[in-house]
């Protein structure tokens, strides 16, 4: 377990973070009243948006065969007798019984295997981050009502005078393994990325992880999917993927700006811990 980060008001950044309440940078690609998923911008997206797919046709395939299935017994049993039921034969009930076993085998196996191997190959799979040179690690510290990233600084360690701070202001380079770990100092939150699939609890005490993969540059919202308080609506932040050779310059522009504004007696704004490996 991991003590909850302090809150820091300071910022390696001299610019605003961005209002909570202001418009997308990038407007989404699909409207609001869209019945597909979010925009995917993600390396790995794909994957999920498979499973979607392949829920979706079991549902419809299911959902018309016990229409045409109702529809049968209305215009071919309309005629007929009433009669007491009686549960039905020992025969119709092993038929009935095995027809729904198959159905649940082959629906929620399909599914089951599907979201194992996700897990297994993309989501619980840190080998990726851990093994690419490149991988981005951010530490992002949760709270009412705003989201506080800090990255390694340019000697690539936590903690230290170059560390950058920003607030609700996400960089990440595109086409990067980006090492995400995440805790809250107040209450639950819950960290989203909808482009990128990403969904992780903030919560106090406890250091939860995931990665990701911008596959191409843009600008996308960062949101909370818990209700987390009043101002829950304005736990609102925006995710940049950049350029490796932009995001290099900034983080390098970011990192001596916050060696000249360190205060080593500013203790809040020292939050952190030690990086977790799986």
């Amino acid at each position: 377990m991991a003590e909850s980060p302090a809150l820091s008001p300071a910022s390696a950044n001299d610019a605003a973070p961005p209002d909570a309440q202001a418009p997308l940078a990038v407007p989404p690609a699909r409207g609001a009243w869209s019945l597909s998923p979010p925009e995917n911008a993600s390396a790995t997206g794909d994957r999920i948006d498979a499973l979607l797919a392949t829920n979706h046709g079991f549902d419809l395939a299911l959902a018309a065969v016990m229409l045409g299935w109702l529809l049968l017994a209305v215009v071919r049993f309309r005629g007929a007798r009433k009669v007491a039921p009686d549960g039905g034969t020992r025969r119709s009930r092993a038929w009935v019984l095995g027809l729904a076993l198959g159905v649940f085998g082959v629906v929620d196996g399909t599914l089951f295997l599907g979201s194992e191997r996700y897990l297994r190959e993309v989501l619980w799979n840190f080998q990726v981050p851990t093994e690419d040179p490149r991988t981005v690690r951010i530490q992002i510290n949760a709270h009412q009502w705003s989201w506080e990233a800090r990255y390694a600084g340019a000697d690539g360690a936590f903690g230290t005078k170059d560390d950058v701070v920003t607030w609700n202001d996400l960089r990440v380079p595109a086409g990067v393994p980006v090492w995400v770990q995440l805790v809250s100092t107040d209450v639950v939150h819950g960290f989203s990325l909808p482009a990128f699939r990403v969904k992780l609890d903030a919560i106090p005490g406890r250091v939860n992880q995931t990665w990701f993969q911008a596959a191409r540059e843009g600008a996308w919202e960062a949101a909370c999917y818990q209700h987390c308080g009043t101002s829950h609506y304005r736990m609102r932040g925006m995710l940049t993927a950049l350029s490796p050779e932009a995001y290099a310059a900034w983080l390098r522009e970011a990192s001596l700006k916050a060696v000249q504004a360190y205060d080593p007696d500013d203790t809040a704004a020292h939050w952190g811990w030690v990086w977790r490996t799986p």
